[in-house]
């Protein structure tokens, strides 16, 4: 019984909409679009969410990076609050930390043999601008990379420091022509030539990685690029990214031995998990998540403002219709539901659509970041149950002034 009386509630509802298309509309409208940014922007935020994750679960979440990098106090002297650099970790140093580090862990050593380069093929060339990587046979796994076409470094090249390297998807593009055949071309980089072993899989600009790279091997980078201040990476990979702590303190006591680090001495070197950036930056996204939440709700407070006025408008236009239903016996219950029903129905219009919408919108980003269909089903339940909530609070003063209106002042009503 009491579904029929909903049922038949929503179709009275329904009917005054149609009588009053245009005005409906727009109340429609700014609601749908509340929703909309709402559900849109959450949608995109959770796609860009989830691409960051997987970005940073395929470079390692279990991973870990060593450098020679930051500051430390001098000691003694007048200057002893005075700052300088750590010293470099030597290629002695990270190789004796890769023999002798005892646990189960991937190592990798890497450095940064020129940051400026300009690689060459014919006539063409690249902005100097391409980063040159020397890295040793862990290198790839360790830092996420995978081989798009062509092949790694084999074993021999690595121990010999052969002219061989890995280009990345953008410098291909820009020193080569689409049907090109690169495996195996020779490039130029300064007056070094190397021959292109392997193209990087893409990456994409961010700011883990980048695909404006080459990657040689550790031993080329030694006498290709020589620096008297170059500082070697140390990569750590770890099966189990809850075991990260352990290895990092294992990492801690065995390089600050091979750097010969007294027990009083400040530690002259910088260990980053790799998570560390990722959860800076999914803090910043827990701001945007704030501001479009904040920007729903007003949006849709404006809503209910405009609902409640069009709501009034719709008491006094249709006054004498109340004094007929009551003088053919409806009750005050029965007038307030039925306008209740109208402005819970106006708004659940909006928000179904300001939904479909968004969803929309927001996997418009999750199909250009490919990470397929995202349904932020919690979200989609709030917003069902806000417009909800607004279409009672917006719809309750007009039900009840339509309520209680006289039977005999509304008949003679004009």
């Amino acid at each position: 019984m009491c579904f029929v009386n909903l049922t038949e509630q929503i179709k009275l509802a329904l009917r005054a909409i149609r009588a009053n298309v245009l005005r409906t509309s727009l109340t429609v409208s700014i609601i749908m679009f509340g929703i909309t940014a709402l559900i849109g922007i959450l949608t995109a935020t959770e796609g860009i969410r989830t691409k960051m994750v997987s970005s940073f679960t395929e470079m390692g979440s279990n991973t870990f990076t060593i450098r020679g990098e930051g500051n430390i106090r001098k000691r003694g002297g007048p200057r002893k609050n005075r700052k300088s650099e750590n010293p470099p970790i030597t290629l002695q140093q990270s190789r004796q930390f890769k023999e002798t580090f005892q646990y189960p862990a991937v190592v990798s050593v890497n450095c940064a043999a020129n940051s400026i380069a300009i690689v060459k093929y014919q006539s063409k060339k690249t902005n100097p601008n391409v980063r040159i990587i020397g890295g040793d046979e862990n290198y790839l796994k360790v830092s996420g990379q995978t081989i798009a076409e062509g092949r790694n470094f084999s074993k021999t090249e690595i121990e010999n420091g052969s002219d061989v390297i890995l280009l990345g998807k953008d410098v291909v593009a820009k020193i080569f022509e689409p049907y090109d055949t690169v495996i195996g071309k020779t490039i130029t980089i300064g007056t070094k030539k190397f021959k292109v072993a392997g193209i990087l899989a893409s990456k994409g600009a961010s700011q883990v990685s980048s695909d404006n790279q080459g990657i040689i091997p550790l031993e080329n980078a030694r006498y290709s690029f020589p620096s008297e201040n170059t500082s070697y990476a140390i990569n750590v990979m770890v099966k189990d990214a809850g075991e990260l702590d352990l290895a990092i303190d294992e990492a801690t006591g065995l390089l600050r031995g091979i750097r010969k680090l007294r027990l009083t001495d400040a530690q002259d070197f910088d260990i980053g998990k790799s998570e560390r950036l990722a959860d800076q930056i999914l803090d910043q996204l827990k701001y945007v998540k704030i501001a479009t939440i904040v920007i729903g709700i007003l949006t849709l407070i404006g809503a209910g403002i405009a609902l409640m006025n069009i709501m009034l408008v719709s008491v006094n236009e249709r006054t004498r219709e109340i004094g007929i239903s009551k003088a053919l016996g409806a009750s005050k219950r029965a007038i307030r539901i039925q306008f209740l029903t109208e402005a819970i129905v106006i708004c659940q219009i909006g928000g179904v659509l300001g939904i479909i919408l968004g969803l929309a919108i927001g996997n418009l980003v999750g199909f250009f970041l490919n990470t397929g269909f995202l349904f932020p089903y919690q979200w989609v339940a709030g917003g069902v149950v806000f417009t909800f909530t607004v279409g009672l609070a917006a719809g309750y003063y007009p039900a009840e002034l339509a309520a209680d209106l006289d039977p005999v002042e509304a008949l003679r009503y004009e």
